[in-house]
């Protein structure tokens, strides 16, 4: 048996006391400290006291709910989140990630997938790039701080989204397809759907402005131009 801590620490915000358990028995087998918490008040201050290497986080909580911890935890920093939840409506899932999160795992899931998807969100979350800075439509795209400036303003952008916008960079002027993005930016652990990339291209239009030339390919997908 690992040691629960080799890992690093991950807080699991999940108020069925037996998914917690069960979750909390399986993960630190494999090596992880856990913090629980059942609450999002307790999850806030969790996250603040233990500075995760990853969040597991359920949507229904009593009280303040798993989508206003996600903004409140990422206006703080850029650890992955995965959101836990009963629901299975694409609107829930969209919502979910638009607001930060990294993954979305919907009840009933097995211990093994989620592993499989902590494992890929801090595969991508960890990897270390090299000193890269690309500028385009005057925005400068800095892959080593991970970090968008315009007119010395920095934009600010979820993980994913930084992901999203740096793989358009490496591949412009060429038509990206939904499926050919997602397997590059989400990973071929990833089982939602391509309507995540529209919901993801549509913030970061949001956010780049109007002027920034991600233009969508009719039933093909999207290109960054030239």
């Amino acid at each position: 048996m690992s040691n629960p801590t080799e890992k690093g620490s991950v807080l699991l915000v999940e108020d069925e006391e037996n998914i917690a358990d069960l979750v909390q028995v399986y993960l630190e087998r494999e090596g992880y400290k856990v913090t629980k918490t059942a609450t999002g008040e307790d999850a806030i201050e969790a996250y603040a006291a233990v500075r995760p290497r990853v969040v597991l986080l359920d949507v229904g909580l009593p009280g303040i709910d798993g989508i206003e911890v996600c903004k409140r935890i990422r206006e703080h920093g850029s650890v992955p989140v995965i959101m836990l939840t009963a629901r299975d409506s694409e609107i829930d899932k969209v919502l979910g990630l638009e607001i930060g999160a990294d993954d979305y795992v919907t009840k009933p899931f097995s211990p093994r997938e989620l592993l499989a998807r902590i494992k890929a969100v801090l595969r991508r979350s960890e990897t270390v790039p090299t000193i890269e800075v690309r500028e385009i439509a005057g925005r400068s795209i800095d892959r080593g701080r991970r970090e968008v400036r315009h007119d010395e303003e920095v934009i600010a952008l979820t993980p994913k989204e930084f992901d999203l916008l740096w793989y358009l960079t490496e591949n412009k002027g060429l038509v990206l397809t939904r499926d050919q993005i997602m397997d590059a930016v989400w990973g071929y652990e990833y089982y939602g759907e391509t309507r995540t990339v529209d919901a993801h291209i549509r913030q970061l239009r949001k956010k780049l402005g109007d002027d920034f030339p991600i233009r969508t390919k009719w039933g093909i997908g999207y290109q960054l131009e030239p």
